[in-house]
């Protein structure tokens, strides 16, 4: 008897679209690289650890500027510049709701390279400073195996038109 479709299809999985639960990423607009994101399929949207957050205007158009925090063990701080998508309210999963920000950007993880939406957020008691949301992860058409950790290759020094 045949197998099912879906059976084959996991059978053998590309290694260029499997990832673990955690990963390095980078955020080469924004100058970002190095960074560990957590992989979470029960969030819809991505979220960004950012403080100072100011918004502000630029030729005519909404832009945030913000610090993004790196690390956990030693906080480092990087400054950004992004325009602003919108403003969305967002319900965490202890049930608190919240206004946040929204901005665009290019994420690179392992090697591909596409645009995903961040909420910047506080998230300093949080062990990663970056969240990956199942909007991103299926746009970057993933497959996620949650018994492994950092699958692809960390991010290196990349350059994007307009990065800051």
């Amino acid at each position: 008897m045949a197998q099912p479709y879906w059976i084959l299809a996991l059978d053998t999985p590309d290694p260029h679209t499997v990832i673990g639960l955690r990963e390095w990423i980078a955020l080469p607009e924004l100058g970002v690289v190095g960074l560990r994101a957590k992989i979470d399929t029960g969030a819809s949207t991505s979220a960004l650890h950012a403080t100072e957050i100011v918004e502000f205007d630029r030729n005519g158009e909404r832009w945030v500027r913000f610090n993004a925090h790196l690390g956990t063990q030693v906080q480092r701080r990087h400054r950004c510049e992004a325009p602003l998508v919108t403003r969305k309210l967002i319900k965490s999963s202890n049930g608190h709701t919240q206004t946040r920000f929204v901005v665009r950007t290019l994420l690179a993880l392992g090697d591909h390279l596409w645009p995903v939406e961040f909420t910047l957020t506080c998230r300093k008691t949080m062990r990663y400073r970056l969240l990956l949301g199942s909007k991103a992860l299926m746009d970057g058409k993933w497959l996620i195996d949650p018994s492994r950790t950092y699958v692809q290759q960390k991010p290196q020094n990349l350059t994007s038109p307009g990065a800051q």
